[in-house]
């Protein structure tokens, strides 16, 4: 069965499900909105319709499915299990619609569809680009939006029907059943400084315990790289960094360590970039040490029971064909 197929398949049953429960497509873009502003006045605005029409409708739905959708709170509203449950699927199936309607338009136009990408920076760098790249070289018409970001950036915003599928890793605070997870690389960081560094003035790789002193710049204590970096500290009994700048921005790492003392721990694969005379190099250097930072494995990771579209799905082979 093809993937138009097996998607006008899904969406038809999914219709026919929610024409028998009552339950209209205003009701599933109302509850999206609600879970998405959590307050009745802001969905009210995105529907355009009167705050007072905006609470018929949810008594309505609840009045449909026979339970509570949402509790009133002092200052907005939050949805109960029933409604984060309905919201999930609204949103399903208001993607479903969102894909078919831009299928069609596509085919209508003659262009070659489009594609939502999410990536963490090293596998944007190392695995993404090339594949767009190639793309672009053999379907011009295919348009492709990338996003990097951090991992729990990604995935919420990945189950939230904004991206396709995402290069990262499923952060600790989300169901892993919601995903389809594909390891397909580990991450190896090194440490950047500036061109002319006193950490590069000696003739041996650099232990962890020579950058005490230093500033640093770091991903949120949340990121794999800090974690993969603290843990080197912790299992050396060092002392962690003291001063540091927190940063999820490259190029404000980068334009920190050019400027400065400070330290950055970054991905090989965004490390070799910045130094390739096509790329950043100049101001910056990698620091040999004579230890490794490695980090979490990330993974091609899409939603469960979420057809890819033909042009996403010819973006996530190329990927997956460079590490096969």
């Amino acid at each position: 069965m093809s993937t138009s197929a097996i998607r006008h398949e899904r969406f038809s049953t999914e219709g026919v499900m929610l024409q028998r429960s009552g339950l209209s497509i205003r009701h599933m873009r109302m509850i999206v909105a609600l879970e998405e502003h959590a307050r009745i006045s802001a969905a009210a605005q995105v529907m355009n319709i009167s705050q007072p029409a905006a609470s018929r409708m949810i008594s309505e739905m609840e009045a449909i499915v026979d339970a509570k959708l949402c509790e009133r709170l002092p200052r907005g509203i939050t949805l109960t299990a029933y409604g984060r449950t309905l919201a999930r699927r609204a949103r399903s199936i208001l993607l479903e619609m969102h894909e078919a309607d831009r299928e069609i338009a596509e085919l209508k136009t003659g262009k070659g569809g489009s594609v939502f990408l999410g990536a963490v920076t090293a596998p944007a760098v190392e695995l993404a680009v090339p594949a767009i790249r190639e793309i672009r070289r053999l379907h011009p018409h295919v348009e492709i939006s990338v996003q990097v970001e951090t991992s729990s950036v990604l995935a919420r915003e990945l189950v939230a029907s904004r991206h396709d599928f995402i290069i990262a890793r499923i952060p600790d605070d989300l169901n892993p059943r919601l995903f389809v997870n594909r390891v397909i690389g580990v991450e190896k960081a090194c440490l950047m400084v500036r061109r002319g560094h006193p950490l590069l003035q000696g003739a041996t790789p650099v232990q962890l315990e020579d950058t005490v002193g230093f500033d640093w710049v770091l991903q949120s204590g949340a990121s794999p790289l800090r974690q993969a970096l603290e843990a080197n500290f912790l299992t050396r009994n060092i002392p962690l960094p003291e001063r540091f700048l927190n940063t999820s921005s490259l190029l404000l790492t980068l334009v920190m360590v050019a400027q400065s003392d400070a330290i950055a721990p970054v991905s090989v694969q965004v490390a070799r970039f910045i130094q390739n005379p096509e790329g950043l190099g100049g101001a910056i250097d990698v620091i040999p040490i004579g230890f490794e930072i490695e980090v979490r494995p990330y993974s091609l990771i899409t939603v469960k029971n979420r057809t890819l579209s033909p042009a996403a799905k010819m973006l996530y082979d190329f990927i997956l064909g460079q590490v096969a």
